[in-house]
């Protein structure tokens, strides 16, 4: 495996917030440009992150509270000249999808962030082979999923308790979509969290469809690519899927046997 390091892979000059910034515009960040995460910084320096998790508890109303109230600390930070396995494993172990990278342990003046995405990336730009695996010897078969009409409260509660940011959707036990903390939010933001109504918003309403899956054939390189290319955090493993024909990975009705997430397909990779 090639020497790679961190400073190769991360993401440089990530967008970022003050500590002062409102927690209606970290939202409304998080929501069009698709970011997982934010560092909060001042004077250029790190203080904390803000995932979409911890906006999911903050209601959309609330408009004085800022990120300094909201930010956590990271669990972990990288330097530039980090081997990138090791970041990796570190990433994996700490059961985070990404972390900040600082000029050096005596300086958090942050210069990028470096992820799960991230790292595959670097990867496959790099020729970097996995291990001969498919996608079936690596999936997770006891999926936690949502039906079609469970209410956006529900999809709160199972989020919160299994700690996943996606969950499949089923109708009539057939996977027909996807809904995430992202659009969680963007439902929230759209209509305010202390409305009754909007929290009984079934996931039909929101979620994504038709979904991109993935067969137990799939291999462990091509699911990379397309995670990457598609920029999605897990994987449906199907069977019997009614693909669309302009778009062959998108499965109007499928059946779900597994499902597998960025951090499975990386951790395949490193070891």
């Amino acid at each position: 495996m090639n020497n790679l390091i961190v400073e190769e892979a991360m993401t440089s000059n990530p967008v970022t917030v003050s500590i002062s910034t409102a927690a209606t515009r970290v939202r409304s960040i998080l929501r069009d440009e698709d970011f997982r995460c934010i560092p909060v910084v001042q004077e250029g320096h790190l203080k904390g992150l803000i995932t979409r998790g911890d906006m999911q508890n903050i209601s959309a109303n609330k408009s004085n509270i800022e990120a300094r109230g909201i930010m956590k600390r990271p669990k972990l930070i990288f330097t530039p000249e980090m081997d990138l396995i090791d970041a990796a494993h570190n990433l994996l172990n700490s059961e985070e999808i990404q972390g900040p990278v600082v000029e050096s342990s005596d300086n958090f003046k942050l210069l990028g962030i470096l992820s799960v995405f991230d790292i595959l990336l670097a990867l496959l730009e790099n020729g970097v082979n996995p291990p001969q695996k498919t996608l079936g010897d690596i999936k997770t078969e006891n999926v936690v999923t949502c039906d079609y009409q469970d209410s956006i409260s529900t999809l709160w509660n199972k989020m919160d308790e299994s700690g996943f940011s996606g969950l499949p959707v089923l109708k009539k036990s057939k996977l027909i979509g996807i809904v995430t903390r992202k659009d969680l939010i963007s439902s929230r933001n759209k209509t305010g969290m202390d409305s009754g109504d909007v929290k009984r918003i079934p996931a039909e309403k929101i979620m994504q469809t038709p979904p991109i899956v993935g067969t137990s054939k799939m291999s462990l390189e091509d699911a990379a690519t397309l995670m990457v290319q598609k920029d999605i955090g897990r994987l449906p493993v199907v069977e019997n899927p009614k693909f669309i024909k302009k778009e062959p990975f998108r499965a109007k009705e499928s059946d779900l046997i597994g499902i597998v997430a960025r951090e499975d397909v990386l951790r395949s990779y490193i070891n």
